[in-house]
């Protein structure tokens, strides 16, 4: 039981990576906010947690106020808070051309400035227990897809914000941040994004090889495992550590010419 009593918030929790992580949280002996916008999805996984080791808090993670309910939910619920994962993302596609202002606001209100407000909030708590955050970004982060502009700024800001209070944090509170990069994830909404854009019911099962070497590509349960380090004390003093997840390269690895073009990573 390598997360045996931590109390532990995971945002984006009712669905794909943040509900594997909270699931894989709790086999580990921890105890768990989960936390989204689906109530029903939210429920479901609430008792595949078996009820006493989670608690269930259903709202836009950007809303104001959204960061000190949860907060306050944890230690009400548990008594203290000994990490935060922030995992939940608005993803959507847009270029140079579809993104205005407003639209790329919205993103990073989500993407990057929920996350801090988490942070901030938690910072008190995380303190009293020398706690850990772990942000799930992408390595979109990079430089991104070309459709997904305004999602690999935000993903961006995310990877600087870690590395920057994963340094000052830990000195200063001996809170550690650090955070994983997913590459392509197949989680039940890329299944469904996917078949919006017209791809087959099975498209995963057939993919390039220049985008899935292994013949598949990650599952949610893969990210959990390696997210379960982070949140455990065997990270030891690991601080402003930023990990890619993905089954090749990802920088300055260039697609041929006549690749399939149907790759969008988390």
């Amino acid at each position: 039981m390598r997360l045996q009593n931590k109390v532990i918030i995971v945002t984006g929790s009712t669905t794909g990576i943040g509900k594997a992580i909270a699931k894989r949280c709790v086999e580990e002996g921890a105890k768990v906010v989960l936390h989204g916008l689906e109530e029903e999805w939210g429920k479901a996984v609430l008792h595949e947690t078996r009820g006493d080791k989670a608690v269930l808090h259903i709202e836009d993670i950007s809303r104001e106020g959204a960061a000190e309910r949860l907060v306050q939910l944890a230690v009400k619920t548990f008594g203290k808070l000994d990490a935060v994962v922030n995992n939940a993302a608005l993803v959507a596609s847009s270029s140079i051309h579809t993104t205005d202002p407003s639209f790329l606001r919205k993103i990073l209100e989500v993407n990057t400035i929920a996350p801090f407000s988490l942070i901030k909030a938690a910072l008190p708590y995380l303190s009293e227990q020398k706690g850990c955050v772990l942000n799930i970004g992408s390595v979109n982060a990079y430089s991104g897809e070309p459709n997904l502009l305004a999602y690999s700024v935000s993903k961006g800001a995310l990877m600087t914000m870690t590395r920057n209070l994963g340094d000052t944090l830990f000195r200063e509170n001996h809170v550690r941040v650090n955070q994983i990069n997913p590459g392509w994830v197949l989680t039940e909404t890329e299944k469904q994004r996917k078949k919006d854009h017209g791809l087959a019911e099975d498209w995963y099962k057939d993919l390039p090889s220049v985008y899935a070497p292994a013949g598949r590509i990650l599952w949610p349960a893969e990210i959990a495992a390696a997210a379960v380090y982070w949140l455990a004390d065997e990270s030891g003093p690991i601080s402003g550590q930023v990990v890619d997840i993905e089954q090749h390269p990802f920088i300055g690895r260039n697609p041929p010419k006549d690749a399939s073009t149907i790759k969008t990573s988390k």
